[in-house]
């Protein structure tokens, strides 16, 4: 697998393709089953969490901005108590978002700059919702499955109550609006049994249109 998580700035590559979905849709499973067949992965989570880890390049201004009860006693973001506060104030979801939106955006270039596989997916789970993003890679493309199974999986995974779930989902664009951005989809509402044959046909199409963005003129 060709994941790339941080490096110098630089341009994205000719073919790309913005991976996005709701939370609990399973965007790193199936970022995964990309990255096994080839593909580079540019995770902007996995960016984040490496900004917002014991010395990572974000706390100092974190620690600045909202003090040292926002910070574990390693050092890193308290994930928990930012979670709370940034769900709950607009306000304070806007500085956070002041602070690690442009440190991340240009780890992401960074990243897409050493990219080597024949094309490149960036995970962005607020890929809809940034407003910028639509219009920086080839395709779009959303995870999906039903809310209720959202629901289900990230109280499982995550230990959350549904009402925290549903806090965070609410702050995302509907199911509706994402899948109408998308220009392709995948559906995990079967296991990963299922997953496969969807990811390889449109792994084969990305490599069809990688190729075509990179063949040579013929005059």
């Amino acid at each position: 697998m060709n994941t790339i998580q941080v490096a110098a700035a630089s341009q994205a590559p000719a073919f790309s393709v913005g991976l996005t979905g709701g939370i609990g849709c399973g965007k790193t499973t199936v970022a995964d089953m990309f990255g096994a067949l080839g593909a580079t992965l540019v995770d902007t989570d996995a960016i984040a969490h490496a900004l917002t880890a014991p010395h990572g390049a974000a706390m100092p201004a974190i620690l600045e901005e909202f003090g040292a009860d926002f910070a574990t006693p390693e050092g890193a973001m308290d994930r928990v108590k930012m979670r709370a506060l940034v769900f709950s104030d607009a306000t304070a979801r806007a500085r956070l978002e002041a602070i690690l939106h442009p440190r991340i955006r240009d780890a992401t270039a960074a990243a897409a700059a050493m990219a080597t596989g024949p094309y490149t997916i960036f995970v962005v789970p607020l890929l809809i919702e940034s407003g910028t993003w639509v219009g920086r890679v080839t395709r779009v493309l959303a995870i999906d499955c039903p809310e209720e199974m959202q629901v289900a999986r990230v109280m499982a995974r995550n230990g959350m109550s549904e009402q925290q779930v549903r806090a965070i989902m609410a702050a995302q664009v509907t199911r509706e609006q994402r899948l109408a951005a998308a220009d392709d989809v995948v559906v995990n509402d079967a296991g990963r049994d299922a997953l496969q044959p969807q990811v390889e046909r449109l792994h084969a199409f990305y490599l069809d249109e990688s190729r075509r963005v990179h063949a040579p003129f013929d005059a």
